[in-house]
């Protein structure tokens, strides 16, 4: 564990390090957060005001609901794709050696908006219809939906990076992806735990300074804690497009890695062992 632990906390700072050169590339997971939540605004507020969501409440219409449920993962996963698109785009054009701008990014995903959007269909599907394998099966049913879930996340982890660098559609980026994997990585792979421990402390770290600053405050009343609850929820949100944004020059530095074999800033063993051999 603490092996993961530091190299967790190494991909991190290297990410922090190209982050650094283009802070930018922050712009798109705000971005994106704000789309989402307006993407959610827009499926939720008509359902609550003309009395629809009685329908999900009460476990009624079925086909309404699934309708419903895969327009919003559709255009749900379209906006996140887009920008992480985006992100990646101008994250290879940095470890390139390049300076790429927030219009940089957006051409580029802007470019591939067809084969974003067809690939969000294909995401939505296969999560709905895993959704519905766990929900009404059985144990056996859920066991498997959860493996096949873990395959499909590996098989299409670097699907986002094939499309930004390939005039292909969506089937094609997946069916690439997976042959990269194979290539570099082998056939049995198990996903590595990559910045996930180093934002888990990360989290960790603020809950412990934001239950302290809750707790300081207290003393002066609703006048104190409630700046200090904005402040808490603040660096939640830094923290998760902090995460989003290194995260996708993560990515891009994977795919750089296996298609070039060139690691750039990053550590190169690490890198080589980011998926291990089951």
């Amino acid at each position: 564990m603490a092996g993961s632990v530091s190299n967790s906390f190494a991909l991190m700072k290297s990410s922090w390090n190209v982050l650094k050169l283009d802070k930018e590339l922050m712009v798109f997971p705000v971005m994106s957060g704000i789309a989402c939540t307006l993407v959610m605004a827009s499926f939720v507020a008509p359902l609550a005001l003309s009395g629809g969501w009685t329908v999900f409440e009460q476990g009624g219409g079925d086909y309404f609901a699934m309708s419903v449920m895969f327009a919003f993962y559709v255009v749900q996963y379209t906006v996140i794709f887009f920008f992480n698109a985006a992100l990646v785009g101008a994250a290879l054009i940095r470890l390139d050696g390049g300076d790429p701008t927030v219009s940089d990014g957006l051409a580029i995903a802007s470019k591939r908006m067809g084969s974003i959007l067809g690939y969000a269909v294909m995401s939505a599907t296969v999560g709905m219809v895993l959704n519905m394998i766990s929900e009404r099966g059985g144990i056996f049913a859920k066991v498997a939906s959860m493996f096949a879930g873990m395959a499909w996340t590996l098989a299409t982890y670097l699907a986002v990076p094939v499309l930004v660098t390939k005039d292909i559609g969506p089937i094609d980026a997946v069916k690439e992806s997976a042959a990269i994997f194979k290539r570099t990585w082998g056939e049995q792979v198990a996903g590595n735990f990559g910045l996930t421990w180093a934002m888990l402390f990360s989290f960790l770290g603020w809950t412990v300074v934001s239950v302290a600053l809750m707790v300081a405050s207290g003393a002066l009343g609703p006048v104190g804690v409630i700046p200090a609850l904005l402040v808490a929820i603040s660096g939640y949100v830094f923290l998760a497009l902090l995460g989003s944004a290194l995260g996708g020059i993560y990515t891009a530095a994977l795919y750089r890695y296996a298609m070039t074999g060139d690691t750039g800033v990053f550590d190169a063993q690490i890198v080589g062992n980011a998926f291990r051999r089951k």
